[in-house]
């Protein structure tokens, strides 16, 4: 039997009132917030030393696919754009096209960093490496030098007698003063010290973002001096060159490191002004966003680019930076949320005066806020037709939730009595899906983006529900449990991320929002009988 209808005590209504208030606020705030400037040190120059060059930036193109060749042409293209703000490129491999990138560096005035890759294929490699030679003795003069392998002992690909007597055959077969290295982690190097006995100087990579203890961008430069004083004090005597530093402009934070423009840009100028005081050897990550990386990293790995896959600059060198110059865009989406809420209810009469249209305006603002900070991490992470199209589905269904929701709530805060929810298979809909999502992020969550716009409007709208719902029904077993589960899994991840992950704390109280309810009305309905 349905509990009898009851009116909500004036409290719950002024609480309601105030979150829906504080919803719409937030959501305003956070979009006003993207486009505000933000002030940054200056680089001391708006010179890079060298950059990492791959030239797969345009939809669908992977150096995985063995048909893949990037013409002369294309690459002539990239390097006169990189050459207006870089002294030098990075490769890393010799096929696919690559190993035209000397001689069309040399036309404009650039020194190469020139790869040959390395992995478990014997016969790849022996190509690679008598494409390298051939380039190397061709091009001297244009060499800073030659990297034999990237990351081969981190993907436990080669052992290290076998990467090094590779790395002995280049040095043996090109000119002497063209030096030989290895790129790799900077751990790597403490791991396998024997390496440094092959190369002529060290090549580490140091990204603080990726480290197995994220660091923040306000403490990233410090750790990166203190990683290349400890390599430099177990090598003495050996020269280092950092192969590999930068931020990632969008994806999942990792602690307190979080990616964003902004981030990315002051990491960049920050690392470069030590670079320069110390007159240290470098090489950045990357020059140009590169989509395929989603595929293996997710959202995060295809934004590390200082330009987008467009060849256009993200952030200055110089002056303020924002974070996001079309942050008008969530505003007109707030709009439009409104308009649309407002709309959807045109036909109910359940309210008395403005109060119920009030309640619909201040939802769909805050919908639409929502809904938009879905859509642009859409943007930013599908990848495919099939990503955009589960990633579709569920934005629409947050939609059309968000607006049963909004509809429910203009009738309670008007003073309609007990107003009535939609179905309960709803909210078990939800609940579903977030204890679903959390535990891909629990036991998975490494390359995971946190969908916390699609999971907004759900969330809190059950909430300012309940608020105005004083008894409600039984809620289901299914429902009970999996109200304490995504409550469970939500504190697991803020404990993971040792509390210093904002959008862990963010998805907690999402969990909180929509399971609290479920368990209220538990022990509600339990009192009740």
């Amino acid at each position: 039997m349905s509990p009898s209808p009851v009116n909500p005590s004036r409290q719950a209504m002024r609480l309601a009132w105030l979150l829906l208030v504080l919803a719409a606020a937030a959501g305003l705030a956070w979009w006003w917030s993207l486009g505000r400037p933000v002030m940054l040190p200056d680089a001391p120059s708006t010179r890079i030393a060298c950059v990492s060059y791959a030239p797969y930036r345009l939809p669908g193109e992977t150096p995985y696919d063995p048909h893949a060749f990037i013409s002369p042409a294309r690459i002539a293209a990239d390097l006169r754009v990189l050459s207006q703000r870089f002294d030098c490129v990075r490769t890393y491999s010799q096929g696919q096209g690559l190993s035209a990138v000397p001689a069309i560096a040399q036309r404009y005035g650039m020194k190469v960093l020139m790869g040959i890759w390395l992995d478990a294929d014997a016969r790849a490699n022996a190509r690679e490496i008598a494409l390298g030679i051939a380039n190397a003795r061709a091009h001297p003069d244009v060499l800073r030098g030659v990297i034999v392998g990237n990351e081969v002992l981190l993907r436990t690909e080669l052992a290290p007698k076998v990467l090094a007597r590779y790395i002995r055959q280049v040095r043996a077969a090109i000119p002497a003063s063209v030096p030989v290295s290895y790129a790799d982690v900077w751990e790597d190097w403490l791991r396998y010290p024997q390496m440094a006995r092959a190369v002529d100087y060290l090549t580490i990579h140091i990204l603080p973002y990726w480290e197995n203890d994220p660091v923040s961008p306000e403490h990233a430069v410090r750790h990166v001096a203190d990683v290349y004083a400890r390599i430099q004090r177990a090598f003495p005597g050996k020269r280092v060159m950092i192969g590999e530093t930068g931020w990632p402009s969008e994806g999942r934070p990792r602690g307190a490191a979080v990616p964003s423009v902004v981030n990315e840009a002051r990491y960049l100028r920050e690392f470069l002004a030590y670079a320069a005081k110390v007159k240290m050897p470098y090489n950045v990550i990357e020059a140009f966003d590169q989509p395929w990386k989603r595929v293996q990293e997710g959202t995060v790995g295809g934004y590390w680019g200082i330009f987008d896959a467009h060849a256009r600059p993200k952030f200055p060198m110089r002056g303020p930076v924002t974070e996001d110059p079309d942050w008008w865009l969530g505003w007109l989406a707030a709009a439009a949320g409104a308009l649309l809420f407002t709309l959807s209810a045109g036909r109910r009469r359940d309210w008395h005066g403005m109060r119920g249209w009030a309640a619909l305006v201040l939802a769909g603002l805050a919908g639409g806020c929502a809904l938009a900070w879905q859509a642009r991490q859409m943007i930013y992470a599908c990848v495919d037709g099939w990503d955009w199209l589960l990633a579709g589905v569920a934005w629409l269904l947050s939609l059309l939730t968000g607006v049963l929701l909004a509809q429910s709530l203009a009738s309670g805060l008007a003073g309609m009595r007990s107003p009535h929810p939609p179905g309960a298979g709803w909210r078990f809909v939800w609940l579903f899906g977030l204890a679903f999502y959390s535990l891909l992020e629990v036991f998975d969550g490494r390359y995971r983006d946190f969908p916390l716009g699609l999971f907004a409007l759900p969330c809190v709208g059950y909430l300012l529900l309940a608020l105005l719902r004083p008894v409600a029904a039984r809620p289901s077993l299914e429902q009970r449990f999996l109200g304490l589960a995504v409550v469970v899994l939500g504190a697991i991840m803020v404990l993971q991320s040792l509390g210093q992950n904002v959008s862990t704390w963010l998805w907690l109280g999402l969990c909180l929002a929509i399971a609290l309810p479920v368990l209220q009305d538990c022990r509600t309905s339990r009192l009740e009988s």
